[in-house]
């Protein structure tokens, strides 16, 4: 079937069919929904789309093989989740930034959770390299600790990114159960006893590098 170039000039959503005139002319042709890709999100007036000419069941002239000229593509299930995913973690990486900014927390916990964020994704990425290659997995412990530890947000981007323990009920229901603990962890940090008990182990940290960079 030889394809054309024409637009939907209209289009009743409700009943699913409209019309096309083809870019080289002529009359309209009818366009139902059936015809149309299901990869796409339906059709509008004034879209531009390929088709070709053919017959429906009663031997009527109608368009077939009908696509967006270009764009208008679907939103998938898995799209959406990877927007949610990496919106949400900006924004907690946002909150934390704020909080640093207000001297409400140290700089090093925005850190903390950055460095382990960027760790935690790159080892979802070799877990699922491996169960692909049936090569050494890494232990979901593992990928838990890590989340607990302020690696979650990196963990929520990989499993909606790779597609990678995104599904497995049991293994979802503890890495949740990790992002409540690690965020417990973070209130507390907030109240004036948290800030008594971080505040030494912070310096205790950066007397530590600072020790570390005078033996280099």
């Amino acid at each position: 079937m030889k394809e054309e170039i024409g637009t939907v000039t209209s289009w009743n959503d409700e009943k699913g069919f409209g019309f096309i005139t083809p870019a080289s002319g002529g009359k309209q042709i009818f366009l139902h929904i059936n015809q149309y890709s299901n990869e796409h999100k339906r059709p509008n007036q004034g879209l531009a789309v390929t088709f070709a000419s053919g017959k429906d069941a009663r031997g009527r002239n109608c368009a077939v093989s009908v696509c967006p000229l270009k764009g208008h593509k679907k939103v998938s299930r898995a799209e959406r989740q990877f927007l949610l995913s990496t919106i949400f973690s900006f924004l907690f990486f946002v909150a934390i930034g704020m909080m640093v900014f207000a001297h409400r927390l140290p700089l090093l916990i925005f850190g903390v959770y950055v460095f382990f964020s960027f760790v935690t994704f790159f080892v979802y990425r070799r877990d699922k390299y491996a169960a692909e290659w049936n090569d050494w997995r890494t232990p979901e412990n593992t990928l838990h600790i890590l989340s607990i530890l302020g690696g979650w947000p990196g963990a929520l981007v990989a499993q909606s990114k790779l597609r990678h323990k995104s599904k497995k009920v049991s293994f979802k229901t503890v890495y949740w159960l990790t992002v409540i603990i690690n965020l417990s962890i973070l209130i507390f940090m907030l109240t004036p006893d948290g800030s008594k008990m971080l505040n030494p182990i912070i310096e205790n940290i950066r007397l530590g590098i600072v020790t570390v960079f005078d033996g280099l």
